[in-house]
């Protein structure tokens, strides 16, 4: 396929390229069998973004910034109709971030994370995210800011995997999960850190489907996608369903100010605890005599 253009990523030698997927030959599907067929799908209005940055994809200032304009020159520079994110790496989609780059990095969330987030929340096309391979922690949550997911069946998983490690998850990290998914499944993939294949991903409501590029033409064509931000207002409808999320994701101080709070409470309930249990303690010795 023919790219349409290229962005570098300087600091792995990376890319990310734009193509268009192969044109259909007729109607993408049929939804049942009576109903009527589709028109063909124009495919020169579907953008397929494929990243690859050795050795996982890791959302860096760098590899933010390369998709930041990819998506701006899609925008403007080309038609409106979808766009479909996935990887040119077999095993990974994404691995999330690079904790020591995140922290060697001032302003790393409000300045990038938080706003590819939001570029992706409001962004006036839809946005597919084809999950390849494996999608961990934030690269499950670049995927999750995308309108839908269709994810490789037979290989790869998607997993919150913070506790394992002893990172605690944000605010606007978990907002999105929050707006998304049953508060079940929410709580399995924060508080047990579970890996989840593509089936059950799909029966979870984590992703919209299973399969790979051609299912996500297949799923375009159903759904009509390429042609719903022809009207102009694809961007500001999706501002209003997820304004609670937008919200926590321009409060990067308000959401800190709010931890510190909580964590002063925390303390101070910690103390009082451990004040009780030591009085206990002395209770028990002294009736022992």
């Amino acid at each position: 396929m023919t790219a349409l253009f290229t962005v570098p990523i300087p600091s792995t030698g990376g890319t990310i390229i734009c193509t268009n997927p192969p044109p259909t030959p007729s109607s993408t599907s049929t939804i049942s069998a009576k109903s009527k067929p589709k028109p063909k799908l124009d495919t020169s209005k579907i953008y397929i973004l494929t990243f690859t940055s050795p050795p996982d994809n890791r959302l860096t200032p760098a590899f933010i910034s390369a998709f930041l304009l990819a998506l701006d020159i899609l925008e403007h520079r080309f038609p409106k109709g979808v766009v479909v994110t996935t990887s040119g790496i077999a095993k990974f989609y994404s691995n999330g971030l690079d904790l020591q780059v995140v922290n060697e990095t001032e302003g790393f969330l409000d300045r990038w994370l938080w706003k590819v987030f939001r570029r992706l929340v409001t962004y006036p096309m839809p946005t597919i995210s084809l999950l390849n391979g494996h999608a961990f922690a934030g690269g499950l949550m670049l995927s999750m800011y995308h309108d839908y997911r269709i994810m490789n069946p037979s290989k790869g998983f998607v997993c919150l995997n913070e506790l394992d490690f002893g990172v605690p998850l944000q605010s606007p990290m978990m907002a999105i999960f929050r707006a998304k998914l049953t508060p079940t499944t929410f709580r399995d993939l924060v508080l047990e850190a579970k890996r989840v294949p593509g089936p059950e991903a799909l029966k979870c409501g984590i992703v919209d489907g299973l399969g790979g590029i051609g299912e996500v033409v297949e799923f375009i064509g159903e759904r009509g996608l390429e042609g719903k931000a022809g009207s102009g207002i694809y961007g500001l409808m999706k501002e209003e369903m997820y304004r609670g999320v937008i919200g926590v994701l321009d409060d990067h101080e308000g959401n800190l100010a709010w931890r510190d709070g909580v964590e002063g409470k925390k303390g101070g309930l910690k103390r009082e605890g451990l004040r009780d249990v030591e009085e206990w303690e002395r209770r028990e010795k002294k009736a022992k005599l």
